[in-house]
């Protein structure tokens, strides 16, 4: 849930009302994973060696669970709108339910031992008891001290609007007061045994930092370096922090440390989008080697046959879900840019590009700029322009990056302009983008 929402709620002083739990676990004798029923099977439970739960559950709006967010900002329904402090919040479906204490509604549960599986209809967190025009579903396993969990959004939203992007948690995490330090590996040589970091908390009233996580896993811990970790391969841009005050382990305490990988996602009124990821109770050393194993190393390449593969836009937009193939982008505005994920990779692993797409302009040249490790934006001199052919056909083009003296060290993200401004007609059609060595 969005660190203003959990602000908020830690200026509550009583606790609150819960439903009787219908829990149903897995348990391997090294890791113990509970889901409650009556909140549309949000993890409520988890625990080492039958040891304390670490999942704290002070409100439905916690837990270890599904969440999303779209537009229209603010989002009504039924009549109701959401409190001044949520507005911002959006449509936001979460799988526990929502502020006013009704818990989600599951559908489906299976649990042979070693699968546990669970559909829900979700609650608009911000509103009084209205479910959400979705499906959340998630599968979990255990895979020796790991949880591995797969969750699916099912969208089935009568408002066909096209909105925007959001940050999206993928999922959110929430512990117990003993474990207060958020950690993580932010730099820039992953995988070498360099010094991991505490993520220090932000000089504003907002308890959540943002970080990338270059080794595709973050932390809250407790002071002998133990508590719970979240690995989410592939991802690398994650938000967190700690509310409250350090303390003893209480499921139902105030305060709270917050962990969730982010993608930023256009949310279709009728998309089916999937993660992974895998929670590690223990040490940090186990939670780190455990990432090591999980952890994408290849230079990033992003193949469009059945999804935006994380990507998004800015002055562009294209033909909407299912994807097919490729994305069709097919307005093009003043300045059009697609986005990729926040990721990382060394350039000199990857000095050439390959953009395998179509072009339906009167313009001769594309742009890819790229941002360099610790920055959020690409400086004047991160990028490379390169001829296309606006005929519309499908064709590989390949941008020797290396080309450039800016092109070197370590990287973040690539931004991918077709053309400077779009006219009327003008279309891109992309197939993959990909970053690999010489060939």
């Amino acid at each position: 849930m969005s660190g203003v929402k959990r602000v908020a709620l830690l200026a509550l002083v009583a606790t609150p009302l819960f439903a009787e739990p219908q829990m149903s676990f897995l348990d391997n004798g090294r890791v113990k994973v509970g889901v409650d029923l009556s909140l549309g099977g949000a993890i409520t439970w988890l625990s080492r060696d039958g040891g304390e739960n670490l999942v704290n559950s002070y409100d439905y709006g916690r837990q270890i669970q599904m969440s999303y967010y779209s537009g229209p900002v603010p989002f009504e329904s039924g009549g109701q709108k959401p409190a001044d402090h949520w507005r911002h919040l959006g449509w936001n479906p979460v799988q526990a339910g929502d502020e006013f204490k009704h818990g989600s509604k599951t559908l489906e549960h299976r649990n042979d031992g070693r699968t546990l599986y669970v559909k829900c209809i979700p609650l608009q967190w911000p509103l009084n008891n209205i479910p959400a025009e979705c499906v959340f579903e998630s599968w979990l396993e255990l895979d020796g001290i790991a949880l591995k969990a797969r969750s699916r959004l099912t969208n089935a939203r009568a408002d066909k609007t096209r909105y925007p992007a959001r940050h999206q948690e993928m999922p959110a995490l929430y512990a117990n007061a003993p474990f207060h330090r958020v950690v993580s590996y932010t730099g820039a040589k992953p995988f070498s045994g360099d010094a991991v970091q505490v993520i220090p908390k932000p000089q504003t009233k907002h308890p959540w930092a943002f970080w990338d996580a270059t080794e595709q896993w973050s932390a809250l811990l407790d002071k002998d370096d133990r508590g719970v970790g979240l690995i989410a391969p592939g991802v690398v841009r994650f938000t967190g922090g700690f509310a409250g005050k350090p303390g003893p382990n209480d499921p139902r305490g105030a305060s709270t440390g917050y962990l969730a990988p982010l993608g930023t996602e256009i949310i279709d009124f009728n998309i089916v989008h999937e993660y992974r990821y895998e929670v590690v109770p223990g040490s940090l050393s186990e939670i780190r080697e455990r990432a090591a194993k999980t952890a994408r190393r290849e230079p990033p390449a992003w193949s469009f046959e059945n999804s935006r593969m994380g990507w998004n836009y800015a002055n562009a937009s294209d033909s909407g879900w299912p994807v097919t193939g490729m994305l069709n982008v097919n307005s093009l505005g003043n300045d059009p840019q697609l986005l990729s994920p926040r990721t990382f990779w060394n350039a000199e692993d990857a000095p050439v590009l390959t953009i395998e797409a179509a072009f339906k302009t009167a313009d001769k040249n594309a742009t890819v700029y790229w941002v360099r490790h610790g920055q959020s934006a690409p400086r004047g001199e991160d990028a490379i322009s390169f001829p296309i052919t606006g005929d519309g056909e499908m064709r590989p083009v390949r941008v020797r990056l290396a080309d450039s003296k800016s092109y070197a060290g370590p990287m973040a993200q690539l931004r991918f302009d077709p053309v400077a401004k779009g006219a009327e007609g003008d279309w891109v059609k992309v197939r993959s983008i990909r970053l690999a060595k010489e060939q």
